[in-house]
């Protein structure tokens, strides 16, 4: 009986949380030298810090029919400062590093904590890294309950010409007012499997 207590429990937090709004942010990070980091924030990482990042954040368009970034159609938004502990200059694929970022956007601040995992660091070029950062949203404005920052994230730490430290970045929140859109229900697409042991 306890059991069932405890997944009624959680049913009960899951529908719930899926009426709170949503809302999502995606923006482009580039190092940029008129955004130098902010070295009192990477102080308060909740690690020991040995790598500190300036960017500014941009809007950007999608061509409708590929997908595809539109480069040239990039807007300034705002600016960000990360903070990171790096453990293995050799950068191999597989390995998470601590990360902690604040993103300075016209909705407001939003200060995420977590790791990011390198996938590579020979695509194109031996040296180029690239990894995928997923944070936990500790600090943000008045009227959000929470969210997460995720990333698709290009680091040169060697500087090799003709490349670039930036990332791609989306930014999910949920506020406390209540949307009712059962079009967007999870049981419409979500199955349960028994696992087979």
């Amino acid at each position: 009986m306890r059991n069932w207590n405890l997944v009624l429990f959680l049913l009960a937090g899951w529908t719930s949380a899926a009426f709170a709004a949503n809302h999502v942010v995606q923006v482009r990070s580039a190092e940029d030298p008129a955004s130098p980091p902010d070295a009192a924030f990477c102080a308060t990482a909740p690690f020991a810090v040995n790598l500190r990042l300036g960017a500014s954040l941009y809007a950007h368009d999608v061509d409708d029919h590929t997908g595809l970034v539109r480069a040239d159609h990039a807007r300034k938004i705002g600016i960000a400062t990360a903070c990171a502990r790096l453990t293995n200059f050799t950068f191999p694929a597989g390995l998470q590093q601590d990360f902690y970022v604040r993103f300075d956007l016209p909705g407001g601040s939003f200060t995420g904590v977590g790791t990011c995992t390198l996938t590579s660091n020979d695509v194109p070029q031996v040296g180029f890294v690239l990894a995928g950062c997923a944070l936990r949203m500790t600090s943000f404005p008045a009227g959000v309950v929470g969210g997460a920052i995720a990333s698709l994230s290009s680091f040169n730490p060697f500087r090799l010409p003709g490349f670039a430290t930036g990332s791609y970045w989306t930014l999910q929140y949920y506020d406390s007012a209540p949307t009712l859109n059962f079009e967007q229900d999870s049981d419409k697409a979500m199955e349960w499997v028994a696992e087979d042991r």
